[in-house]
């Protein structure tokens, strides 16, 4: 099977793209670079140090005798887009190439419309190369759970049904996006389901909770680690917890602490992915996954990421602080998600048991944590 993985230089695309070589499917990806920028830009780098994605795949094939065929070409190009796309013909199209920052975008207006621009226009190049080149493809969309919000009612994958006035329908469910970043997703998602809809294209959106983590496969070279974001802009909350617990900073949940959300390992992402891969939908079909593991509030994991530092002689503690989003910190969360287990999805690892594998990791890149670690500072709010 050969697949396109679109970000394939990104946290979840390298992952992704050496997890799937590895299991003999034909792997081409395209990235245009801007991650590294972006990150760069917010005075931060990833705490693993990472090499060009150039010599990134000539390493996995030397090392692995698997060739990864790879571009930089930018799909908000719509020829780039196309050519590329006549080139590959993709049986598989995962799209994880998008400014992925809810902070980022809320930077000002230039970093706003940057985001929903990169990720709208992205989206919908794609979409037209597959009616147009690849019709028969089916496309891998990284959502995010945060399109939801945190509305008080339980959450479905993507749908559900109502009444209203004594008539019945089945609808998307409501979207209450919390960033201009939530929103380019939200967005994306009805472009997507339109396609489907009216181009009998087939797509699985992919609503994903923040991912932790730095390994899939605990087989892979240090040379070959995904980059792994630590920074209050890009870097996921357990990831900036557990380089905080590695400096000997404080942990900082915003606010209360109350916030909850899915999370999930990057092992974990990997085998959602495949079955998404594996099991596709059909022709015209516009279907929506809930990935992620459990549920934790934010202090619930400062604590389980202090308990398991302390098991490598660090003494972390925790200091709730403002904070800069704007956000219920107190509230009802209970999503569905149902659709991955029905494919055969198992937990592989528990927070705990990723944690004692990430830590020792990172405690060797220690000093490039501590050479960023003002950048670890919420300095973006979203009040004026």
């Amino acid at each position: 099977m050969r697949v396109l993985i679109v970000g394939i230089d990104g946290y979840l695309g390298w992952t992704l793209a050496m997890y799937l070589g590895k299991m003999g499917y034909e792997v081409y990806g395209t990235d245009n670079g801007s991650r590294r920028k972006n990150v760069e830009e917010v005075g931060s780098w990833s705490a693993t140090p990472i090499t060009s994605l150039v010599k990134r795949t000539s390493m996995f094939h030397d090392i692995f005798k698997i060739p990864i065929i790879t571009s930089t070409v930018d799909v908000t190009n719509t020829d780039e887009t196309y050519g590329f796309f006549n080139f590959v013909e993709p049986h598989v199209v995962v799209h994880l190439g998008e400014q992925p920052s809810a902070p980022y975008s809320m930077m000002g207006p230039k970093h706003a419309n940057y985001t929903q621009t990169n990720n709208i226009v992205g989206t919908n190049n794609i979409l037209f190369a597959m009616r147009d080149v690849t019709p028969e493809a089916h496309l891998v969309k990284l959502g995010t759970m945060g399109e939801y919000g945190t509305p008080n009612l339980d959450i479905p994958e993507g749908f559900f049904e109502i009444e209203y006035r004594g008539r019945k329908d089945t609808m998307v469910f409501p979207k209450n996006a919390g960033s201009f970043y939530h929103l380019s997703k939200v967005h994306d998602s009805e472009n997507i389901r339109f396609a489907c809809k009216t181009w009998d294209l087939r797509s699985t959106d992919i609503m994903q909770g923040p991912v932790y983590g730095v390994v899939a496969d605990e087989t892979t070279p240090f040379e070959l680690l995904t980059r792994f974001d630590f920074d209050g802009v890009f870097g996921t909350v357990i990831n900036r917890f557990t380089a905080q617990a590695i400096i000997g900073e404080p942990l900082t949940p915003y606010g209360s602490g109350g916030q909850t959300r899915g999370y999930l390992s990057l092992v974990d992402s990997m085998k959602c992915m495949k079955l998404a891969i594996d099991n596709p939908p059909f022709s015209g079909e516009y279907r929506v996954f809930n990935q992620f593991d459990r549920t934790y509030g934010i202090n619930d994991l400062a604590r389980r990421v202090c308990k398991v530092a302390k098991e490598f002689g660090l003494n972390p503690t925790i200091d709730n602080i403002e904070n800069p989003r704007i956000e219920k910190e107190e509230h009802y969360y209970n999503p569905d998600h149902s659709k991955l287990e029905n494919l055969g999805y198992i937990p592989t690892r528990s927070l705990e048991d990723e944690l004692r594998i990430t830590i020792p990791i990172l405690m060797k890149y220690k000093d490039r944590i501590e050479a960023k670690k003002e950048a670890m500072k919420p300095k973006v709010k979203w009040s004026k």
